[in-house]
């Protein structure tokens, strides 16, 4: 079964091991995604984040290039096995020669550090997804959560800026896809409100089944699923089980937790199963977040993804709503927003 993962960071990991001398690349490394792995899945799409902590960056705009720089060197190196894409048109071209299509997206809006300008350098550069924010405020908006008193609770006020708001409208505009993962609770609405194309939270759960902010509220699932937005399962632990010992739906859980679940690929499922009650299968696809969280043993990497199959099945998902989670319903997106 064809795949489309919405997000992994594995370009990120990639260039911060070599820029320490453990040089690896994207055909075979010991991380989470290589080629061999997506080849063995039968990858039709990975989308691959330029991720940027800006608290470690005197300029996230220069970072982010300089990730650029080098995806198009991992590009070049295995041009005869993926290949970076632009539009739908381009999907279905590596799919006729036996290719897997690589989608460049990036991980924390202040990468364009509030220029407009910015914005049309990394679209022109093939960037076709931009989360508004990472897990701090930018010149779009604010992250998911307030962290007092070692609490992790929802940000309900603080939602896009001025500028922000500009932004959205503006990828809507030129067909950049807006992704509300690690976006305030605020800034989802606002996102509602200001736009009237789908958008994504690219790698996001249920909140309903853990209570981590990260995680999209029923209310958020059903308002996503009528804009013709799609959801992205992610693997982590963190997001797909409570910790031993959580407080509330209100308190959340406190930084101490993180990494503590257990979770499997039932949890997984269970998550799909309560999003596509809520919004329907439409809604549901995957967003792995590999390369970027902690390793989940009963889906370790990009090579495992279809063990996910047997989990689904036993939720009570059909063959056919399975291929809609796998592929069909992020390529419906593309079609609908990239063209």
């Amino acid at each position: 079964m064809k795949i489309i993962d919405m997000h992994c960071d594995t370009i990120s990991r990639l260039f911060d091991g070599n820029a320490k001398g453990a040089v690896q690349h994207l055909g075979k490394n010991d991380g989470m995604v290589d080629l061999c792995r997506m080849k063995k899945a039968d990858y039709m799409v990975q989308n691959f984040a330029l991720f940027v902590d800006k608290s470690r960056q005197e300029s996230p705009y220069e970072q982010a290039k300089r990730l650029l720089d080098f995806f198009h060197d991992e590009m070049s190196a295995c041009s005869d096995k993926i290949a970076q894409v632009f539009s739908i048109g381009d999907i279905r071209k590596n799919e006729n020669e036996g290719k897997i299509s690589a989608m460049l997206t990036i991980e924390e809006g202040g990468v364009c550090e509030g220029s407009m300008e910015k914005l049309h350098f990394f679209y022109e550069q093939g960037v076709r997804m931009m989360t508004v924010t990472w897990n701090y405020a930018n010149e779009l908006g604010f992250p998911n959560y307030t962290a007092e008193g070692g609490l992790y609770t929802p940000n309900m006020k603080d939602g896009l800026t001025d500028k922000g708001i500009d932004f959205v409208r503006e990828m809507a505009r030129i067909g950049m896809i807006i992704d509300v993962s690690h976006l305030s609770d605020a800034g989802f609405y606002d996102v509602l409100k200001y736009t009237k194309v789908p958008f994504v939270a690219s790698h996001s759960n249920a909140r309903a089944l853990c209570h981590v902010v990260r995680n999209l509220t029923d209310d958020m699932i059903h308002e996503l699923s009528d804009r013709g937005g799609v959801i992205g399962l992610n693997y982590s632990v963190d997001f797909l089980r409570n910790p031993p010992g959580n407080l509330s739906e209100i308190s959340l859980y406190d930084s101490g937790s993180w990494g503590k679940s257990e979770a499997t690929l039932m949890d997984i499922a269970g998550h799909a199963r309560h999003i596509a009650d809520i919004g329907g299968v439409e809604c549901l696809g995957l967003g792995s977040d590999f390369d970027g969280i902690p390793l989940n043993p009963e889906i370790a990497d990009a090579g495992e993804v279809p063990k996910l199959i047997d989990a689904l099945e036993k939720t009570g998902f059909h063959e056919s709503e399975i291929e809609k989670i796998f592929y069909k319903n992020v390529y419906r997106l593309y079609e609908d927003v990239l063209g």
